[in-house]
């Protein structure tokens, strides 16, 4: 495992140290952070047009990163991704997460989205980057809570045409030598391991649908997020470190009372704040030889945000583990020896 890296997202700002990708680049590395996750739709981190057909470019963005210690963990396109599938209802809100040239368009926006997807997998290759976050979208999330209920088929159309929509996108980023990895998060299609392999199985189990593992939205939801691990390690690929606290009153419970979020049940903290196992979850990634990186995404609704990531950084440290070199009681053991074991077995 690699790390400590920063996700860029929520520090970007108008303001320096935050304004410019060598300022924060500068900025991050006095933290002590060794790798940084760049959102691609911020101009004032990245050009992702231009990434993509420019290694001269990408080359100049590596070069400012390494200058300060740094290297550049990975792309996003979590808001792009969201773009990809829209049910109708979301338009207006996620309108903003596009250029105004396409609102109140939801095929420009779409198509928009895709070509933003497909310039992330030329800019991550000219990075040489392997993997790559994004969100999936969802095109029957308001169907979660089924009333009136489902009809039959709804959910194996859903994913069907999901599938579809991502296809192209995935295949654009096999040639390219990336592995797409999907942030599990409410609010998307692909929100758990269910709906993560019915997505899978609708790919036609393609071998760049992967996983962005984030166990805050699991807290949420209320999943195992240590036997997640378990079960989908093979996919998981990429790693938010990111702390949250479920605390459930006799009021409110996991959907919220569409309270703010510091009055939720459940809530996302800084970490070392909230109810995750960390101590777990960096041993059982180490166990399945994870070799990604362990990456800060900063949000809570109560502590500021630069002592979060100055606390984070070392938060991240502490919990990495070398995986062991030789077994703890090595010096005890004998050579391998055939007759020696079969005589320990009465053969």
């Amino acid at each position: 495992m690699k790390g400590p890296a920063i996700f860029l997202a929520q520090f970007a700002d108008d303001k320096a140290p935050f304004n410019s990708f060598e300022n924060i680049c500068k900025w991050a590395a006095s933290l002590g952070y060794k790798g940084i996750q760049v959102p691609t739709w911020d101009a004032r981190m990245i050009d992702l047009e231009k990434a993509a057909k420019s290694k001269t470019y990408c080359g100049e963005l590596k070069g400012i990163a390494k200058e300060n210690g740094l290297v550049i963990s990975e792309l996003s396109t979590h808001l792009q991704g969201q773009l990809v599938a829209v049910h109708p209802a979301y338009d207006l809100q996620f309108d903003n997460f596009a250029p105004k040239a396409v609102h109140g368009n939801s095929k420009a926006r779409t198509k928009w989205a895709v070509q933003q997807l497909k310039y992330a997998a030329k800019a991550s290759k000219n990075l040489g980057i392997k993997a790559h976050a994004t969100f999936s979208g969802a095109l029957i999330w308001h169907t979660m809570y089924p009333w009136p209920q489902r009809p039959a088929g709804l959910v194996e159309a859903g994913f069907k045409e999901l599938a579809k929509r991502w296809l192209p996108i995935l295949n654009e980023f096999d040639k390219n030598g990336v592995d797409l990895c999907y942030e599990i998060h409410p609010g998307e299609d692909l929100h758990d391991g269910v709906t993560f392999e019915r997505f899978l199985k609708a790919t036609g189990n393609h071998k760049r649908c992967n996983i962005l593992y984030d166990p805050s939205h699991f807290v949420l939801q209320q999943l195992d997020y240590l036997q997640y691990i378990d079960i989908y390690h093979e996919f998981i690929k990429m790693f938010h470190v990111k702390d949250a606290e479920f605390n459930p009153t006799g009021r409110s419970g996991i959907y919220g009372g569409y309270q703010d979020w510091a009055d939720r049940p459940g809530r996302f903290r800084s970490l070392g704040d909230g109810h995750v196992d960390f101590v777990s979850i960096f041993s059982k990634l180490t166990q399945y030889g994870f070799k990604g990186w362990a990456v800060l995404e900063w949000e809570c609704c109560i502590k500021d945000s630069n002592q979060g990531a100055i606390e984070g950084a070392e938060f991240i440290l502490d919990h990495m583990i070398t995986p062991a070199g030789r077994a703890f009681d090595d010096f005890a053991g004998q050579k391998s020896n055939d007759k020696l074991n079969r005589k320990i077995m009465g053969l």
